[in-house]
């Protein structure tokens, strides 16, 4: 089974659980943070992963985490099972693909919005209220600065990127002129 298909089928089933013990947003916030301290911690997710290391000293490390950071029952319960499957590296995998279930669940649409420049509070406002009434659903936007599009905008959504930049305009404009 592929990495990916891995971490979908963790994420589907806890979205499942979290949905029927309404706690989708409080196991958003605990998986998105135990994913981010493991991509940060390399010696943790080392352990965590080393075929040598023993599974219950394993199952004590977490164990520990969830005790420190306060996660409720459902999520230690979840994290000891990934440890004793040995499925813990796919940890920020199935944070991701949790988090787009979740979305989907509340009909939240991301979008990751890149400017040649900082965008003013105003035209995000307006961008974002532009984007609500094209989907029918609510907006997370995320601004990024990008100097090198020149100019324009680029948004990402759903997997599809609008590129308005003028970076891509000129490049458009010398491959027409390098073909004749």
């Amino acid at each position: 089974m592929s990495h990916s298909a891995v971490a979908i089928r963790y994420a589907k089933a806890l979205i499942n659980i979290a949905a029927q013990e309404q706690q989708i947003d409080q196991y958003t916030e605990e998986l998105t943070g135990i994913a981010d301290i493991m991509q940060q911690n390399d010696l943790l997710r080392l352990l965590l992963d080393s075929p040598t290391f023993a599974v219950d000293k394993k199952l004590a490390i977490v164990n520990d985490l969830c005790e420190h950071l306060k996660f409720s029952p459902g999520m230690r319960n979840f994290l000891d099972l990934l440890v004793e499957k040995g499925r813990i590296i796919y940890l920020p995998d199935i944070a991701t693909n949790y988090r787009r279930f979740a979305d989907d669940r509340s009909g939240i649409v991301r979008a990751r919005i890149k400017a040649a420049r900082d965008l003013p509070v105003e035209k995000s406002e307006e961008i974002k209220a532009g984007l609500e009434e094209k989907t029918g659903k609510k907006i997370v936007l995320n601004i990024e600065k990008d100097e090198s599009l020149i100019g324009g905008l680029q948004a990402e959504m759903g997997g599809k990127l609008f590129d308005g930049s003028v970076k891509t305009q000129l490049k458009r404009i010398a491959d027409t002129l390098a073909k004749g």
